[in-house]
């Protein structure tokens, strides 16, 4: 069975849905952050000392798009995957890859600032810029959706959950209504819904925007 460290708030939200979207039985340690971070413990059971990593047999495995790509491959018979070394497939990659490449850095930048009493205006006027130009080019890339690649839920919309987390927790979705909605289809999916119910919410009720 695959064990799961989960840190509550986090991004290993993303691991939970997978599983519970695949149906798949696991086992879930919980971490509840202290002032804001990771437990020490964690560096005891895992050299980053950050979740969300896995232990499944002899593999432990961290970050959470490898995760993905991982149980998908061999315990989802690549279900939620295109099919590799097509278009579509590396289409799917660049999405999956944006999520915590691209766009993790700006739009997570004035989230640290408001919780260090603001960012240098050059700092946050390069973030507001670059996370402008992720925004639209993630509208785009959503379409009429209903997902990322079009009418199938898959991995990349998966991990891009808490990437529209963190735009709309800095205000930046409501520049997006495409955005937006698609966000609200997210948070409706049931494999979401049972993940928040076993492991809490994505974001701290006290980032959190209505």
């Amino acid at each position: 069975m695959i064990v799961v460290h989960h840190l509550e708030t986090s991004r290993s939200t993303r691991v939970l849905w997978l599983l519970e979207e695949l149906g798949l039985e696991y086992e879930m340690h919980r971490h509840a952050r202290i002032n804001g971070r990771a437990p020490e413990n964690l560096k005891h059971i895992h050299p980053l000392g950050k979740a969300p990593f896995i232990v499944d047999g002899d593999l432990v495995l961290a970050e959470s798009s490898a995760i993905l790509r991982y149980i998908d491959a061999r315990y989802g018979g690549g279900r939620l995957s295109p099919m590799a070394g097509t278009a579509e497939g590396a289409m799917h990659d660049q999405w999956l890859d944006l999520a915590e490449g691209s766009a993790s850095f700006p739009l997570l930048l004035p989230l640290l600032g408001q919780m260090m009493g603001g960012l240098p205006d050059p700092m946050a006027q390069f973030a507001a810029a670059r996370a402008k130009d992720l925004l639209a080019y993630i509208a785009e890339g959503v379409g009429e959706g209903p997902y990322l690649m079009g009418e199938q839920l898959t991995l990349a919309d998966i991990q891009m959950v808490y990437t529209l987390e963190m735009a709309k927790m800095a205000g930046a979705l409501d520049a997006y209504p495409a955005l937006q909605s698609y966000r609200d289809r997210l948070h409706r999916e049931p494999g979401l819904i049972k993940a928040i119910e076993a492991g809490g919410p994505l974001v701290p009720s006290s980032w959190a925007r209505d």
